[in-house]
């Protein structure tokens, strides 16, 4: 069993006790996505703290578009609940990197590779390094887009 998934388990417990709707909803739902995914597929299987993570950042991102579509479409109650709802996954997701470490991270990862000099057609090779160090703790998006400024450059 997974410490997360039992950290997941005590706060739902804990927030259907204090009556806190958003926070119980939110974490239900988290926990009914885990599920999905051990069952999911010819056998079930038991997912591990890191896989976890990352669903937690894929539910995360679908919050984080959802509220942004919704401020778009003029739906700012709508906007605000996704919001809040971010806030509680964002709780159990590991310390988000900052701009410099991506920064830094990436240009260890060109010279790891050879990369310099090689353009565009070196972004598989260093994204393949990267990504592993950066799952759940960053946004794939602003990840490749730094990959793509500094390989340009």
């Amino acid at each position: 069993m997974s410490a997360l998934k039992d950290r997941l388990r005590e706060d739902l417990t804990t927030a259907i006790k204090a009556r806190d709707d958003l926070r119980s909803s939110t974490i239900r739902m988290v926990l009914t996505a885990i599920t999905n995914a051990e069952v999911a597929g010819k056998e079930q299987v038991q997912l591990s703290d890191d896989d976890i993570v990352g669903l937690l950042s894929t539910e995360a991102k679908k919050r984080r578009e959802a509220a942004t579509a919704f401020e778009d479409g003029g739906r700012t109650e709508m906007a605000a609940k996704e919001r809040a709802e971010l806030e509680v996954i964002t709780e159990y997701l590991p310390q988000q990197l900052s701009d410099v470490e991506i920064s830094e991270l990436i240009a260890a990862a060109i010279v790891k590779v050879g990369a310099a000099g090689e353009g565009m057609k070196a972004m598989g090779k260093v994204m393949g390094v990267v990504t592993p160090q950066v799952k759940g703790r960053a946004d794939g998006a602003a990840v490749a887009a730094e990959v793509r400024r500094q390989l340009a450059s």
